[in-house]
């Protein structure tokens, strides 16, 4: 748990316990000085309770990491494994499919550079 949070939600109980003393004596400064200390300490709250998010994001995000980074050889074999697999299940749809991107793949390496447009000048 953040400070900011332990500290928001003291202030803000501070804050509360000013304004009803302010309600009870009638003091209207007591009172606002109250609502304005527990809004800050609710400000300070949330403040808190995004730092603590973010902390929280940052580190599943670096435990995923961390697992993938560790895992990585595993992730690769099985990945290896469903493409055998799923050559060995339908080899004629694997064989048309490898075609169509090599065909692909040469109609990209042999194709003729663009050239820019030609600029014509009207003249009026």
């Amino acid at each position: 748990m953040d400070k900011d949070r332990i500290f928001g939600t003291a202030k803000e109980f501070v804050g509360k316990a000013e304004g009803a003393v302010g309600d009870a004596a009638g003091d209207a400064q007591t009172q606002a000085s109250g609502r304005a200390r527990e809004a800050a300490g609710a400000v300070q709250d949330l403040y808190g309770q995004a730092k603590d998010a973010a902390r929280d994001a940052a580190d599943t995000a670096v435990n995923y990491a961390k697992d993938a980074y560790e895992n990585r050889g595993e992730t690769v074999r099985s990945g290896q494994r469903a493409m055998a697999q799923t050559v060995q299940d339908n080899p004629l749809g694997s064989l048309l499919i490898a075609g169509g991107i090599g065909f692909a793949l040469a109609l990209l390496m042999t194709r003729q550079p663009r050239r820019p447009p030609s600029r014509w000048r009207y003249y009026g």
